[in-house]
């Protein structure tokens, strides 16, 4: 391997465990919500409140994230939002009030995405080479999804120490202090790591473009480029696809009778799942083609949920859970691959955050509409139809990011033609 090579599959490594360090703490509520719900004297109506208040601050951050990461450089960037997420995990580590822990998680909101969301999709962009961009992409959402899984044994590991069996509130909260923290030093090591090693792209990144001070004029390209528009909705549709992965355990409790115990072990075997499929699917694309990768990932899904809604619930349980696994590693595989489409999206990289900005805002808008989306299925069709009318809808929402992948395919190959006529006249 050459020396150069290894040191940008090094700092493309670092990267990966920024992106799945940072996020952690943000989610302590997955697995620990009651104790947070204990700790922080809240009720989980409050809790919520707070999710979705952090859920506002990323929705408009998305697009000034791009903004930022032109303008400024992408290893200090995602330096500061390392250092700032640490902080307040330092600051939530006090137990602070209510009101304060509001603030918190807006602090949080701010450094994960609006400093950091565009720059760590940009910098990947830029460590890696035109035939490697599948696989990088691929590696750093399957990546990612290592580092939490590991972080979430420790943390527990952690938890379980610390709490020694008991029920007494003083040591739950030694307990969560104790995790928070945990999560808040890995942050910041990773965040000094970054600031150590990552090469500065804005001066050292040979394969930039020649420097020239970024205009607000030049961002009119960029809601100029159909593609930027095309990829929003690919994201769109295949993040919406992929949000069933949360229901799945829903499911399976409810519609099959399977046991909490079970449930939960076949969840992690999910949670396992992302690295298998963001992985194997970023080498795919690179093999095979992204467009075709993405397509075959968004088709395998929409049929596994197709089987799940529709199959008769007295069927065998292990049947149900076969699928649920085998369409978890489709729905990796789609997120997994779905941002390597942006080698392909004709971008400037003197405008490229500002493209990973707007086709953020648009592509992640399910974190807003689905739960309302949901809510109203669930109603409509109770607790059991609910969960069949999602999973049908989810499954047309992955045909038609099928059909938005063969638009931008062929608006590709045709763009392609014409640059090799021209060459040839």
């Amino acid at each position: 391997m050459k020396n150069k090579d290894f040191k940008r599959y090094f700092q493309f490594i670092l990267i990966v465990l920024a992106a799945g360090a940072i996020f952690p703490i943000i989610y302590l509520k997955t697995n620990y919500q009651q104790t947070l719900l204990e700790v922080f004297n809240m009720t989980l109506p409050q809790l919520n409140s707070i999710y979705s208040v952090l859920g506002i601050v990323w929705v408009v951050g998305y697009l000034p994230s791009g903004l930022i990461s032109d303008k400024f450089s992408s290893k200090w960037l995602i330096s500061i939002s390392l250092f700032g997420t640490a902080a307040g995990g330092f600051w939530f580590a006090q137990i602070p009030s209510y009101s304060n822990v509001i603030i918190v998680y807006c602090i949080w909101g701010i450094f994960s995405v609006f400093t950091f969301w565009s720059a760590q999709l940009k910098i990947v962009k830029l460590l890696a080479k035109k035939e490697e961009e599948g696989r990088f992409f691929g590696i750093l959402d399957g990546g990612r999804g290592v580092v939490e899984a590991l972080l979430a044994s420790l943390a527990l590991y952690i938890f379980t120490k610390a709490l020694g069996g008991s029920t007494n509130l003083v040591d739950k909260r030694s307990a969560m202090v104790s995790i928070i923290y945990m999560y808040s030093i890995t942050v910041l090591v990773v965040g000094v790591l970054i600031t150590i090693f990552v090469k500065d792209d804005k001066q050292n990144d040979a394969k930039a473009a020649p420097k020239q001070k970024v205009k607000l004029s030049d961002f009119a390209d960029v809601f100029k480029n159909k593609y930027v528009f095309i990829m929003g909705g690919i994201i769109f549709m295949s993040y919406a696809v992929y949000w069933t992965v949360y229901y799945f355990g829903g499911f399976l409790q409810t519609n099959v009778g399977v046991d909490a115990v079970s449930v939960a072990t076949i969840m992690l075997i999910v949670l396992w799942m992302r690295p298998v499929g963001g992985i194997i699917g970023g080498f795919l694309a690179d093999k095979f083609g992204k467009e075709k990768t993405l397509s075959c990932a968004l088709v395998g899904a929409a049929v596994c949920l197709l089987l799940i809604s529709i199959l008769p619930a007295s069927l065998s349980k292990n049947m149900f859970e076969v699928l649920i696994v085998v369409g978890a590693i489709f729905l990796y595989a789609i997120r997994g691959t779905y941002w390597s489409l942006l080698g392909d999206a004709k971008i400037d990289d003197r405008i490229l955050g500002a493209a990973i900005g707007l086709i953020s805002l648009v592509g992640y808008l399910p974190d807003i509409i689905l739960p309302i989306f949901n809510s109203s299925l669930f109603n409509t069709f109770g607790d059991k139809g609910g969960y069949n009318a999602y999973f049908i809808a989810s499954a047309v929402m992955g045909i038609t990011g099928l059909v938005l992948v063969t638009v931008f395919t062929t608006l590709n190959k045709k763009a392609k033609a014409k640059v090799e006529n021209n060459l040839s006249s």
